[in-house]
């Protein structure tokens, strides 16, 4: 999938630089363009890609400081110039525009649903967002913002492609380590599905194309992505099981979005050397799918690597069902009742939430 990458805020900023950075070293060139917006002149300085500064007129510079309300106001009125820095970028090679942004933070909570909406209204391919939860110990100004920034982008995003950060982030590690390890998880794992397709080594039996990503999350509202792995065996009867062994781990254990198994729509991504990755392996693979998502609609492919392991990317559209999203918005629900800062009835009203799902 040729893919431009929007970083909207600092993690935004980080997550954009590390999947562009991985894109690179991995010889894929899925990415074809990367810009990092934010409102905050330090945050932007240490990125390897090239960088927007907004909202100097209303903030000079030092960012929002977690106003997710003025992070969206200072978006609407430079939308035009990041518009403009996109000039060149988005050329008629790109499949799809991601809009990358940490959904806690004020710049990328409030800024991301406006460029998604600016974005979707100048170009016809689809405008998808890469949207990156708060951990639940990382406060409750951070919960609200994400609970109000997920509904608006889930409306405004052709689909949102969701990650926990307490799905990848182990046990033990410091908040800045954890950051880093959920960067890099990110980084490996979206970059691999960008990637599907797109640069391959050798010829697999039913090689993943952009369509079939595309497909997946036509579904809109929320997407969720698994990923497990494992060494490929000797014998090529042995790997129908390795197959099917790194797929579950994928879904059960690996996933974006922990227990989030009911979906519309699902795509089994089988990576490693073609010899390698059995058809009746994927086959059965994808069959599981069908049975634990309860979708008919499970699409499975190959994308050969040159590599002695046999990965598995397992995508879902259309989660929004899911304990773990539901879990997320009781927590911001919970969150704002405790700020009071204003009625919580009027901001998270259960139509509302029927609304996104």
């Amino acid at each position: 999938m040729k893919t431009v990458l929007i970083g909207v805020g600092q993690a935004g900023g980080k997550v954009t630089a590390a999947l562009r950075e991985f894109d690179r070293d991995m010889g894929f060139d899925a990415i074809r363009g990367a810009l990092a917006v934010n409102t905050a002149k330090a945050d932007l300085k240490p990125l390897s890609t090239d960088t927007v500064l907004i909202g100097q007129d209303r903030v000079n510079g030092h960012g929002v400081g977690g106003d997710n309300e003025l992070g969206a106001e200072v978006m609407e009125a430079d939308a035009g110039e990041v518009m403009s820095a996109l000039d060149g970028r988005i050329t008629a090679e790109a499949e799809a525009i991601f809009v990358v942004a940490g959904l806690g933070g004020g710049t990328g909570s409030g800024g991301a649903p406006v460029l998604a909406r600016e974005l979707n209204r100048v170009y016809e391919i689809p405008v998808y967002a890469l949207g990156i939860l708060p951990g639940a110990d990382e406060g409750a100004m951070y919960q609200v913002n994400a609970g109000r920034s997920l509904k608006t982008l889930a409306r405004e995003a052709d689909a949102v492609l969701l990650i926990d950060n307490d799905a990848w982030r182990s046990s033990g590690e410091s908040m800045e380590e954890g950051f880093q390890a959920i960067n890099e998880a990110i980084a490996q794992r979206v970059g691999l599905l960008m990637a599907s397709g797109e640069a391959v080594e050798g010829v697999g039996e039913s090689v993943v194309d952009t369509s079939e990503i595309i497909n997946t999350l036509r579904a809109g509202g929320i997407a969720s992505l698994g990923y497990g792995s494992a060494q490929a065996a000797d014998d090529t009867d042995d790997n129908v099981n390795v197959v099917t062994s790194v797929t579950r781990n994928a879904l059960l254990t690996g996933a974006s979005l922990p227990d989030a198994t009911a979906a519309e729509t699902g795509l089994v991504v089988l990576a490693g050397r073609a010899e390698n990755i059995s058809r009746k392996g994927v086959e059965r693979a994808r069959s599981w799918i069908e049975d634990e998502t309860g979708s008919m609609r499970v699409r499975g492919g190959d994308f050969p690597l040159d590599s002695d392991r046999i990965a598995a990317l397992v995508l879902l559209g259309g989660v929004e069902r899911s304990s773990r999203v539901e879990a997320f918005m009781d927590r911001a629900k919970e969150a704002k009742e405790q700020e009071e800062r204003e009625d919580p009835a009027e901001m998270f009203q259960a139509e509302e939430l029927d609304d996104l799902i």
